[in-house]
């Protein structure tokens, strides 16, 4: 559905995206992470045909996102909910994006109603919030029934139950058998909503593939009667370490390794298993450290 190849942006000398690559396919929500000035915003603007890349390519079902002779039909793209004129209403900006899509006017009303705004269709877009202004947008990418979603911070400015809608709405669509890629700062969202994690750090994809794959961790913790000894033990088998807030021992090994080199020292462990990284971590582990 969306493939992207080595895409480059070169600005003043300077990557600040840097041989993008990855295939996305139907039925699939795959988030898009990464520090700000990591390379996100301006990956999503190459793809949309917004940014002209320095190298590399994209596709949308075959063929470049600005080539489609009506690209909202093939992929709905949110990337500022502020590019909307304030002195239009909710529905009038809606009908005028249905003439250009080539969609029916009630069409406008459809989505206003799916994303919970059908209550603010009056009312003009500068006295919009922030949560509002994001459905608005989400219901300007849903217009066309795309089968592509691509969506930058969907849920910034959203209360709970926004987020929660906005999830589910995301959800479904790839039960349907859509495509989502999002960026999301919302980490605990992302590992709720998400089947893949893409991660972008200094222009470069750090980490690419299914959540659960990504959070799997080769660490344990350790507890035992005589904590120095086990440590001491750990270390002679070149094991690296360290001590946890709660008294335990955070081993770079696997819980079955760590077991074993204890009983192979004699040291006594009460319990060792293995350890679950959660989403925060893995994003500060693989993309943390300065951007460009």
């Amino acid at each position: 559905m969306l493939s992207v190849w080595g895409l480059t942006k070169v600005y003043g000398g300077r990557p600040v995206v840097d041989g993008v690559t990855f295939e996305l396919r139907p039925g699939t929500v795959t988030a898009f992470l990464g520090p700000n000035g990591a390379g996100k915003s301006t990956t999503l603007r190459m793809i949309a045909g917004l940014t002209p890349p320095t190298a590399g390519q994209s596709t949308v079902a075959g063929r470049p996102f600005r080539d489609w002779p009506n690209p909202a039909h093939v992929a709905g793209v949110l990337l500022d909910a502020s590019a909307v004129h304030p002195g239009r209403t909710g529905l009038s900006h809606l009908r005028n994006a249905a003439l250009l899509m080539g969609l029916p006017r009630q069409r406008a009303e459809e989505v206003l109603a799916q994303v919970g705004l059908d209550d603010a269709a009056a009312k003009k877009v500068g006295k919009y919030s922030l949560g509002m202004r994001q459905r608005l947008g989400l219901a300007h990418a849903l217009m066309a029934r795309p089968p592509l979603l691509m969506l930058d911070e969907p849920i910034n400015g959203l209360d709970p139950v926004g987020i929660r809608a906005v999830r589910d709405l995301l959800r479904a669509h790839a039960a349907a058998g859509g495509t989502v890629l999002l960026s999301s700062h919302v980490l605990s969202e992302v590992d709720q909503t998400a089947d893949r994690i893409l991660m972008i750090g200094n222009g470069r994809i750090v980490a690419d593939g299914p959540i659960r794959d990504l959070l799997a961790s080769r660490r344990s913790v350790a507890r035992g009667p005589d904590m120095p000894a086990l440590a001491n033990a750990l270390r002679q088998a070149g094991i690296r370490i360290q001590p946890t807030p709660d008294g335990q021992i955070l081993a770079e090994a696997t819980s079955d390794q760590v077991a074993d080199i204890a009983f192979a020292a004699g040291v006594r462990v009460h319990s060792v298993s293995d350890h679950q990284q959660n989403l925060e971590e893995l994003f500060f582990r693989l993309s943390g450290g300065p951007q460009r």
